[in-house]
């Protein structure tokens, strides 16, 4: 009487089953290719919150990776994805990162690939709508966290024991780690003298390895399938052009595109916010970016970057100035982020395009807070310059 219904659920555990004891190397010879060129600008949050995809992207000199926010998802003819392809440069750029992918974010994500970095050219875009007072929260935090990159920095003996102790002490105050039983006692472990917390630890930590290969097998899976590919061919007018010319076509386009308002943002963006601007006006006085927790998780990056050999390319984004000062908040609330970040790249010797002289530079931000048509093109610029350095300590074009 049983039967029928009992054998869906056993045939169900068979082929679970079957499908955590195939190999992992079994998996991998089925991965297409084309899977890694694929994900390049598909910003799939699978491939963030992988392993398997970054590695064999950082594995091919070909790809220059590019790690970010939701700007990467910004679009058009001088995005550095489509500019780079239509003038057959010598890299195809890898974007890694949406909205809401922080600091902390980046961290673990790059504690992931440790040992891939050393001598590896990236570019960091950073946004400084990050460097809230409060810093990163839960919403920002909790979409973009990958387990499998949580528990493999819980492995990870590779970066420095004083730096993952007090990136252990922030994650910590996450929900997502917090409320994980397993992975708090591992981290929990980490930084207390405790015995009996050690002991702990070291009961769960056989779980912990299961756990870490069913979640990588699980990435492998998701290779596998792969996303719906995304058409991300722009436009090639963007060919055979100087920088300046260029920069002319990005004012034109930006002209056309940004009518409607006083800021110079694009005009299907303004339209987001066209009724509610009335009620910002004056709202962020005495707001400031100078002040967050988010310059100690950013730190922890340049540590490990540090740490690991990587040669990184920051890329520093300003704010739309006249949209801040329409909303009150003013130049002492922006300056001080802008120097401050400016001396922590300064401070651990890597390169910065620093961008914050552009903020009432029409056409240069898209919108209230992301990289427009001339942004791209000036970053594209520094990218090209960065790329094309042989003396890491060459200076970078900002102007």
């Amino acid at each position: 009487m049983n039967k029928p219904f009992f054998a869906p659920l056993i045939l169900a555990f068979i082929f679970l089953i079957i499908l955590v004891l195939i190999p992992n190397q079994v998996i991998e010879s089925m991965i297409p290719k084309s899977r890694i060129n694929q994900a390049a600008t598909d910003l799939n949050p699978f491939m963030f919150q992988g392993k398997y995809v970054q590695q064999k992207m950082l594995e091919d000199p070909h790809f220059l990776p590019i790690y970010g926010s939701s700007e990467l998802a910004r679009l058009d003819r001088f995005h550095p994805s489509n500019y780079f392809k239509e003038t057959n440069a010598d890299f195809t750029p890898f974007l890694i990162g949406r909205g809401g992918t922080e600091s902390l974010i980046h961290l673990l994500n790059f504690s992931e690939h440790t040992n891939q970095l050393k001598g590896k050219k990236i570019v960091f875009i950073l946004s400084p709508q990050w460097f809230q007072p409060n810093g990163t929260d839960e919403s920002h935090f909790v979409p973009n966290y990958s387990a499998l990159q949580g528990y493999d920095f819980a492995f990870n003996n590779d970066i420095d024991p004083v730096v993952k102790k007090r990136a252990i002490k922030r994650l910590l105050t996450f929900s997502p780690i917090e409320n994980d039983p397993i992975l708090s006692t591992i981290y929990k472990a980490e930084i207390s003298k405790n015995t009996w917390t050690k002991r702990e630890a070291g009961f769960v930590r056989p779980f912990a390895y299961a756990y870490r290969d069913l979640l990588e097998k699980k990435d492998l899976y998701y290779t596998l399938v792969g996303g719906i590919p995304r058409n991300r061919d722009l436009s090639p007018k963007v060919k055979n052009k100087t920088w300046e010319q260029l920069e002319d076509m990005a004012n034109e386009f930006g002209r056309k595109r940004a009518k409607n308002n006083p800021f110079d943002i694009s005009n299907r963006d303004y339209n987001k916010i066209k009724k509610m601007t009335p009620l910002l006006k004056g709202k962020k006085q005495g707001a400031s970016y100078g002040q967050s927790p988010e310059y100690e998780d950013f730190q922890l990056v340049l540590d490990v970057l540090k740490e690991t050999g990587a040669q990184p390319l920051f890329i520093s984004v300003p704010v739309n100035g006249k949209w801040y000062d329409f909303t009150g908040f003013t130049q002492d609330g922006r300056s001080p982020y802008y120097k401050r970040i400016k001396n922590q790249i300064d401070a651990e010797g890597f390169q910065i395009a620093d961008f914050s002289d552009h903020e009432y530079d029409p056409y240069f931000m898209k919108d209230t807070i992301h990289i427009g048509w001339k942004g791209w093109v000036y970053t594209d610029r520094a990218i090209m310059d960065f790329y094309r350095q042989n003396d890491s300590k060459n200076e970078i074009v900002q102007n």
